[in-house]
């Protein structure tokens, strides 16, 4: 795709701008996409400037953490503002010594805090039956301990039910 202003040199930057609902597409070259006036695009994209830009926006009104104090870690001598700049820890302790700074972020990236990971497709089936199961014996502690019986006995034969299709497989 050549750059819309030059039409000489391949486009290397797209930006999409909507403004009122009206959207528009510019495909740009490196050089014309650097003489752009207000482009703002720097030349070189990097994780700890992303990090960094997420940890100092907004997370939520309420939510004031103040990053720039705040020690740093025992065992590797990491420091959150060594975090910032080279956008990974040190080691397996920062991630507790740093926990209250870096929840936020996690799970503005990642859309939650816990890690679920991946199933292999052909494995899947019985590890996402298993984990059914799992969720289920948790419902059916809650229905037994509310005393809502019917319920709890709905549960167990679809756990039941569930098993014995985990142990045809």
């Amino acid at each position: 795709m050549l750059c819309d202003e030059c039409k000489k040199r391949n486009a290397v930057v797209h930006m999409t701008k909507s403004i009122n609902g009206v959207k528009e597409e510019i495909n740009l070259c490196e050089v014309c996409a650097k003489g752009r006036e207000g482009g703002g695009i720097e030349h070189h994209f990097s994780i700890p400037n992303f990090l960094a830009g997420l940890l100092e926006s907004n997370i939520h009104p309420q939510i004031n953490i103040n990053y720039q104090s705040g020690g740093s870690c025992q065992r590797c001598g990491t420091s959150f503002n060594q975090f910032k700049q080279r956008g990974r820890l040190g080691c397996d302790e920062c991630y507790e010594v740093f926990r209250e700074k870096i929840t936020p972020l996690i799970r503005r990236v990642h859309g939650s805090t816990g890690h679920i990971g991946k199933v292999p497709q052909r494995t899947g089936g019985t590890i996402k039956l298993k984990r059914q199961v799992k969720q289920l014996k948790v419902k059916l502690k809650e229905a037994i301990e509310r005393e809502a019986f019917e319920e709890a006995a709905k549960i167990r034969d679809e756990i039941k039910g569930i098993e014995k299709e985990i142990n045809e497989v």
